[in-house]
This record gives C-alpha cells, structure tokens and sequence, in this order.
C-alpha cells in the first residue's frame, strides 16, 4: 500500500508551487532534462502511447528561433530562461504501439480511413498528459516552470520540425529555478463544491 506524501512534497508540487515569469541565473544542466524525462515518461498515456516529443531549447540560437514565434511577452521570457522547452506531439504515434504496446495490436485501432480525427484527439490530449507530468517532474526535481500559450503553431512547426511533418505543436514552456520577484499573488482557486458534482 502506497503511504501518501508529507505536507512538504505537496507544497512543492501543488500547494506552493507558481507558473514563473522569470528565473535567476542557476543553470539546468543536460542530466536534469534527462532526469524530468525519466520521470515524466513513467505517467499513464492512453494504450502507453507516448505521443509527445519534446525540444529543449538551451542555446541562445535555438531560443532565438523560439521567440520569434511567440508574442512579444513570451518572447521575452523564453530569451531570458535558462531553457524553453517544446512540447509537440506525434500524430503517427501509433507506428510505435507495437513495440510500446505489445500485448495486443493496439496500431490497428488508429489506422484507416475516417480515424484521423481520433488520431489528432488522442494525439493531443495525451501529449497534453505528458505535458503535465513534465511540468511536476520539474517541480519534484526542485525546478520550475513557465507553461504558455501565445505563439504561432504553424511557425514553431516550420522552425523545429519542418523534417517530421507528422509533428506538430501543442504548447511551450519555459524552465529553470524560478525568480519569487517575478510572479504576484496565486489567482483564486475555488473549492470542491463549486466546480465538482459527486453522482
């Protein structure tokens, strides 16, 4: 039986954890992305399908190219993070379902005509799956992040995986050790009763 978390690991991951603006200047070294993918990649995904496929932008020349597809405010702090991070997903990610889902023939569910609506759904809520456990394999591994919106898909598309047509965007993220003086006040959060029906 699993024992739940102390207090302190929840703050860290939830109570007291913030989206940052800003980081200071401690780096993110190349064994803590590894380490927040080892992690991350152990969450559930539909028939472990695993859709996302990240881009870590660490050189000034990759964040450059990431900031010119991004709003002026996001350009900004995607400039200034230690590391800005692409989340794209793979709309052909059930070519690998035999070898991540081996015990049926789980590939043939998202292949032939009419399924590729379902390929695209399931492609993006499950990257959007991972997307969440790259952000709280951050946050356990003492880092933060910055998730946003705010860019061009199609621009982000051409810029990084202009020689994978069947990867697209689905949202960007900054990451590092974040600046406490560049967030404000947690926005409201409501409680269980307003936003949760128990049948």
């Amino acid at each position: 039986m699993t024992a739940p978390l102390d207090d302190s690991a929840l703050d860290q991951l939830f109570r007291t954890a913030r989206t940052y603006n800003g980081y200071t200047d401690q780096s993110v070294s190349t064994e803590q992305l590894h380490a927040i993918w080892d992690l991350m990649k152990m969450g559930p995904t539909s028939a472990n399908m695993l859709p996302s496929r990240l881009v870590w932008c660490v050189s000034d020349e990759a964040k450059r190219k990431l900031a010119a597809c991004c709003m002026e405010a996001n350009a900004t702090k995607i400039l200034a993070a230690p590391v800005s991070v692409i989340i794209g997903m793979d709309l052909e990610f059930y070519e690998l379902l035999p070898e991540l889902f081996p015990h049926t023939d789980a590939r043939s569910w998202f292949i032939g005509e009419g399924k590729e609506q379902f390929r695209r759904d399931s492609a993006l809520r499950n990257s959007s799956l991972q997307g969440a456990y790259f952000i709280m394999a951050a946050r356990a591994l003492g880092l933060d992040t910055g998730p946003m919106s705010g860019f061009d898909n199609a621009a982000v598309d051409a810029a990084f995986f202009a020689d994978k047509p069947n990867v697209k965007s689905n949202f960007i993220s900054t990451l590092g050790h974040g600046d406490p003086s560049t967030i404000f006040d947690r926005s409201p959060r409501p409680g269980f009763d307003r936003f949760n029906t128990i049948g």
